[in-house]
């Protein structure tokens, strides 16, 4: 023993403090009361230290709770069809595909999310459709590369790639280093033989953390393998370990495949991981099975296939999981809610890492000889090269190995919860317990099986011990398991080697990386900071409320209306400034539910009582409803008062567009009224989204606001009287509706202009018209759907007059016309529409 030792111990209890934790690092919780968090979403587990978070980490009970009462509200139809339950399962279904790539930093211009099983079937999917190519005797074959420190999931392709003649490279983390070069070779166009090489960004055996910066070297051939083999190299990276517990951005490391698994970020829903592709590499990708729903068309009589043109429904065999993708949402809600970012999962989780390594490394019998063997490559500098897992093996007092088994029984006792063995990761076992390939086979014949008791084998380890930490994990959790360890294992008296305490508290690295970045609060979605251009006082001025319906003579404008809040009740106007999109801010916002779906009168018919108003003066959105205060939001953002703006993603007609939430205050007006949880977004005023249809083969596109097809709907008085003579025709069939007067017709069909015309539905012949000395372009009839059932001023539903409309159009249930304006871009600001401005119709030419 160490005639020193003594000089150099110290009492351990005095250590185990939450004093001393916060002299080893200065970051714990998230700000307000955290044990108060834990007592409410985590009660379950009192009483038990959970130490296995890199195994399953613990859900919140707010994920539970909201889920079943999303899943309990709504009704979540098969997305294939095409039903108001199917459409709404969809668009959810789009909008978390959004919320993940949100999460990594990415859009789905960059990066497609196709959903798996988990992790596995993601790395298993890569394998079966990666395009290897074997070896001829021109050119070589080629190369699945991976890391040795890879779990059993990414060894396992090999056994997809053997048959094929394609060499599988296992590549040790030394190896990786050392044989590299200096400089990229570059892109090889010679030789496209196709490689892949993967490997994990965090080991789930030890917590390492590998550069993210492998990426870009092995696509530019600098790190060996791919610097010593001509042909196209291509990245899977495994990111299931990494991403439990910190931010990964794919502007940083562009990976062709990323595989990862939801439950080990939110705890639940277990069974769904997701594979991400980059779009440039999506395309080598070729499969052989093809499922429901992947399809474009194919012939079960002839060998004739064509697969889909979207990459997620070409890969998605038969129907996803949908219910389990909707509890994804629910995931990075309860995530963000509680911990604000990443970044303060990452800061929180790799304190008590760090701190529980401290002390355990230096924990000593009472004869001086050290409590555990600890199994790692650094010493917990910092949380860029290592993540919040310990792997360790315990010894006695004569520096034997204590079996894995027996510490897992007595923790269990103290209900302890730890993981012991091999962890899927026989690479990184052998490496660490310096175990041999041959005894590995000895082990074998022995009895040893992966996952089984048996711990050792003539007296050398099968396998260790892992604690690993979650976003919950507390100061408790280490102090318990420490003391346990003491209590349990250590030859008193209990001693900590001070002198290997003090050189690693005085880690300069960690001490630095600890201050290097503050406790941020991250909402849903990245911070952007958004200049819009408000429209000037000189253009604004005259324009306001109109309170009175305006009949003139024909071909004239008599009504105009803008819907600030896409679904939501009319603002008639006199007169209204013409923007870029269309009428000014008309559907520049919408109302989403929880989980970011747009919500529609089809769904939720009590948006029409909500009327918005338009105040230019004070620059202001009123939103009012009977029985509810009247609030406002801004119009334009301030940009000196309020540079940070949450964004987030939702589909308007099949549309991906980037929107901005607009505050809380709003969310629970709407959330009161409308009886469910729901937020009020708009549109990103930097976000541009085209209008899909061709104006009459014209070549100048149009930018949409939040409206579904065109930037404005024109409805003729004329087709409107038609459809009230014959709702008055079939009064005596109907089903006891009241007849509908003239202006509830008009406000079921919801048009931004209104005009008096000669003949019914005339407007379905003219190419373009011209409002006062505005141009338009007719893009072509508005299909009309049950929503035009739903009475606008008190929203209840009846059958007319879509009944009507079908049988005046012989099933064509189209009314009213989308148009485009065609304006000079110096004059947009100046052009205004007014009410009584004569129309002029151009008709199509013969």
């Amino acid at each position: 023993m160490d005639t020193n030792h003594w000089k150099r111990s110290m009492d351990f209890h005095q250590l185990c403090t939450f004093e001393t934790f916060q002299q080893l690092w200065s970051h714990y919780g998230y700000g307000g009361n955290f044990p108060d968090v834990i007592e409410q979403e985590f009660r379950r587990i009192k009483g038990a230290t959970y130490l296995d978070h890199a195994a399953a980490p613990l859900y919140p009970e707010s994920l539970v709770r909201d889920y079943c009462r999303d899943i309990s509200t709504n009704v979540y139809g098969n997305p294939h069809s095409h039903n108001p339950s199917s459409r709404l399962t969809h668009d959810t279904v789009e909008g978390v595909r959004y919320r993940v790539l949100q999460h990594f930093n990415t859009t789905p211009e960059e990066y497609s999310v196709i959903f798996t099983s988990g992790c596995t079937a993601a790395l298993k999917l890569v394998a079966e459709s990666f395009p290897w190519r074997p070896p001829t005797e021109s050119e070589a074959g080629s190369h699945f590369c991976y890391l040795t420190d890879s779990h059993t999931s990414v060894v396992g392709m090999r056994g997809l790639t053997s048959g094929q003649g394609v060499v599988a490279l296992p590549v040790s983390p030394l190896e990786l280093e050392n044989r590299s070069k200096d400089e990229a070779q570059g892109e090889d166009v010679i030789c496209e033989t196709p490689h892949l090489f993967c490997y994990p960004a965090q080991s789930n055996f030890s917590g390492r953390r590998y550069p993210l910066s492998h990426v870009k070297s092995i696509q530019a051939r600098c790190l060996y393998p791919a610097c010593d083999h001509q042909g196209r190299w291509f990245v899977l990276l495994d990111a299931a370990s990494y991403v439990s517990c910190s931010s990964l951005n794919l502007q940083d490391c562009p990976a062709d495949f990323i595989s990862i698994s939801f439950y080990k970020m939110f705890g639940f829903p277990t069974g769904l991981g997701a594979l991400l592709v980059r779009n440039d590499a999506a395309g080598i990708l070729k499969k052989t099975y093809f499922g429901g729903g992947t399809a474009a068309a194919y012939l079960s009589g002839e060998d004739y296939y064509v697969q889909a043109a979207n990459i997620s429904d070409r890969f998605e065999d038969g129907t996803v999981a949908f219910l389990d993708i909707i509890a994804v949402n629910h995931g990075f809600e309860a995530l963000y809610r509680i911990t604000g970012s990443m970044h303060n999962i990452q800061q929180h989780t790799f304190g008590l890492a760090r701190y529980s390594y401290v002390l355990l490394s230096s924990l000593c019998h009472g004869n001086g000889r050290p409590v555990a063997q600890m199994y790692t490559e650094g010493q917990f500098e910092s949380p860029i090269t290592q993540g919040a897992i310990l792997n360790f093996n315990l010894m006695d007092s004569n520096g034997q190995i204590i079996g894995y088994s027996q510490v897992d029984r007595m923790a269990s006792l103290y209900n302890i919860h730890v993981r012991t063995g091999c962890f899927c990761n026989t690479g990184a076992c052998q490496s660490f317990l310096g175990i041999t390939n041959e005894q590995m086979k000895r082990n074998l014949q022995a009895g040893h099986v992966c996952g089984d008791s048996i711990d050792l084998v003539d007296g050398q380890p099968t396998g260790s011990i892992r604690v690993s930490f979650g976003y919950m994990s507390t100061f408790e959790d280490c102090q318990k398991f420490l003391n346990f360890v003491a209590e349990c294992f250590v030859e008193k008296p209990v001693t900590v080697d001070q002198e290997r305490m003090q050189k690693l508290k005085t880690a300069t690295t960690a001490s630095e990386a600890s201050k290097e970045y503050p406790l941020i609060k991250v909402t849903n979605g990245e911070i952007y900071k958004v200049e819009e251009k408000k429209p000037t006082e000189a253009s604004l001025k005259g324009f306001g409320h109109r309170d009175s319906n305006s009949h003139g003579e024909a071909y004239t404008l008599t009504n105009i209306y803008i819907y600030p809040i896409k679904s939501c009740g009319a603002y008639e106007v006199h007169d209204w400034p013409v923007g870029p999109l269309g009428l000014l801010y008309d559907r520049g916002w919408m109302v989403v539910n929880e989980n970011g779906v747009c919500l529609s009168q089809k769904r939720e018919t009590r948006l029409c009582l909500i009327r918005p108003q338009v105040h230019l003066p004070s620059n202001k959105l009123l939103l009012q409803a009977s029985g509810m205060d009247t609030i406002s939001v801004p119009l334009e953002n301030n940009t000196q008062l309020h540079t940070g703006i949450r964004v987030c993603h939702s589909k308007v007609c099949g549309d991906r567009v980037e929107t901005v939430d607009c505050g809380d205050e709003a969310a629970s007006w709407l959330s009161d009224f409308l009886g469910q949880p729901c937020r009020l977004i708009r549109q990103r005023p930097d976000f541009t989204r085209e209008m899909k249809k061709r104006l009459g083969g014209a070549t100048t596109s149009s930018s949409l606001s939040l409206v579904n097809e065109a930037q404005y709907l024109m409805i003729n008085h004329a087709s409107v009287e038609l459809i009230q003579k014959l709702m008055s025709s079939r009064q005596d069939d109907s089903e006891g509706d009241q007849l509908l007067d003239r202006q509830n017709v008009i406000s079921r069909f919801r048009a931004n202009l209104v005009i008096a015309g000669v003949e019914p539905f005339e407007e379905d012949n003219w190419s373009h018209l011209i409002i006062g000395s505005t141009r338009f372009m007719v893009a072509g009839p508005c299909g009309r759907c049950q929503m035009v059932g739903t009475d606008q001023d008190t929203g209840t539903k009846t059958k007319e007059p879509l009944m009507s409309l079908s049988a005046a159009r012989t099933g064509k249930v189209t009314f009213g016309v989308y148009l485009s304006h065609q304006l000079p871009e110096s004059s947009a600001a100046a052009t205004v529409l007014s009410v009584g401005s004569h129309v002029q119709p151009e008709p199509h030419s013969s």
